[in-house]
């Protein structure tokens, strides 16, 4: 098999898409050279699907976005920085401009407006990548945005480029929920996305709106149904609506819940979810191989 990267993503979080994707990267590393990225850097947790096996190597820290650093020396207070602050990150406080860093976009526009040249862009640690080699023998890499920093798409771009650096025939990629940024980074040069939706009507809704991106980037795709038999009506209009697009369905199972907490694959089980997912695999493989 050529280098193949699987991009795992869902319309909104809490749908099962990282289950999904760690269970892929095992069952294709039985047979294939797997590389496991998990790009969903606002809140990453691959590795704990992964039963958080192996020793990290050393983190490497990013910046990746420029923030303003005032001279009060210089400035006057005439507030024109905070005037125009579109994001409201600067105030005046005692006739000085102030800023709040967690809502600060790193536009710069205080910096050109600035009569007194008081403000300057400096870049600023927001976020870490690191990497592991984990018990089932294939590497880990993920991304980790800091609370309160923005860039996370510019993060995925540069797991994508730590990624570069390894051998694998298959690469799982375990997307942001969603449409934006770092969905786009994720799966914009991807053989194929699978789409994890659940049989609600916000699911629903929005995993149309993934559907439109993938479409966009040109795509092949295909969709698991989690949680299907929570409403069998909806179930059946997702269905319907993807028709020969559906790679299968799994059940609710409180267990998995339990087993996760305690660091256990799903596919490590004995739960009948370890049979779903292994049907999906294998139907994913067909689509892929045709």
């Amino acid at each position: 098999m050529n280098k193949f990267n699987i991009v795992v993503a869902s319309g909104k979080g809490g749908v099962g898409k990282s289950m999904i994707a760690s269970s892929l990267a095992i069952l294709f590393s039985k047979k294939n050279r797997v590389l496991a990225l998990d790009c969903d850097v606002d809140a990453p947790n691959l590795d704990i699907w992964l039963g958080k096996g192996g020793e990290w190597d050393e983190t490497k820290r990013l910046k990746l976005v420029s923030l303003p650093k005032i001279d009060y020396n210089k400035c006057n207070g005439c507030g024109k920085c905070a005037k125009n602050c579109q994001f409201g990150a600067l105030k005046m406080k005692d006739n000085k401009p102030k800023i709040n860093n967690f809502i600060c976009e790193g536009c710069g526009v205080c910096k050109e407006v600035c009569p007194e040249g008081a403000i300057t862009m400096e870049k600023t640690n927001n976020a870490y990548i690191k990497s592991k080699i984990t018990e089932f023998g294939f590497p880990l890499i993920t991304g980790q945005l800091i609370p309160g920093f923005t860039g996370s798409g510019k993060i995925v771009e540069k797991i994508k480029r730590q990624a570069e650096n390894y051998q694998y025939d298959v690469q799982i990629i375990d997307s942001s929920p969603g449409t934006g940024c770092p969905v786009n980074a994720a799966i914009r040069d991807a053989n194929f996305v699978v789409l994890v939706v659940e049989p609600s009507l916000s699911g629903f809704s929005d995993i149309k709106n993934s559907l439109e991106v993938i479409k966009h980037f040109n795509i092949q795709h295909g969709v698991v149904i989690n949680k299907w038999d929570l409403n069998e009506k909806i179930t059946k209009k997702i269905k319907s609506f993807f028709k020969a697009k559906i790679l299968g369905q799994i059940s609710y199972n409180q267990d998995i819940f339990k087993k996760i907490s305690n660091f256990k694959p799903i596919v490590k089980t004995d739960l009948f979810t370890k049979k779903e997912i292994n049907d999906v695999f294998e139907k994913l493989k067909q689509v892929i191989l045709n």
